[in-house]
């Protein structure tokens, strides 16, 4: 009876720590994409922690240094929201409206590393990194998606 109650309670025992790491660990990795207003609004508590921010590239806004090497780029708002997206006739098109409307919040991106190709006029860029009390955010990754080169016609269907 004892060495059943033992195994019993070590297994409760393994059960309740693999239960905390999961949940312990899920809060750590999750990311969470903030727009450029939402980030603004957190004031300096944007200073403190790593966030992920989300945005369209303004191509005129690029500039690269090779030999630091350093990109620095603007990057607009853009809904979070994918309904609201699809509403306004995909991603393609936010991005371009984005990059039209001066009146957008936008954010000065600092990546030190090299240019990356798909770093162009109206990609989506997505950068972790800390917001520095200056104003400008410290990139520590970049990761580009531009919707526009991965758009093919779709091929018309013959039949007979």
């Amino acid at each position: 009876m004892r060495n059943r109650s033992t195994f019993i309670v070590a297994g409760l025992l393994v059960v309740a720590a693999v239960v905390y790491l999961i949940i312990s660990s899920t809060g750590t990795t999750a990311q969470y994409f903030l727009t450029v207003a939402e980030l603004r609004a957190m004031g300096e508590q944007a200073y403190e922690r790593n966030v992920t921010v989300s945005g369209a590239v303004l191509g005129e806004t690029i500039s690269y240094d090779a030999m630091r090497p350093q990109v620095t780029f603007t990057i607009v708002q853009v809904p979070a929201d994918p309904d609201e997206v699809e509403a306004a006739g995909g991603l393609a098109q936010v991005l371009h409206d984005a990059t039209l409307d001066a009146s957008r919040p936008r954010l000065e991106v600092v990546y030190d590393s090299v240019k990356p190709d798909l770093l162009t006029n109206e990609a989506q860029a997505i950068v972790r990194g800390k917001l520095r009390e200056d104003g400008r955010f410290l990139a520590d990754e970049l990761l580009l998606k531009c919707p526009s080169r991965y758009e093919d016609a779709i091929p018309e269907q013959t039949g007979d």
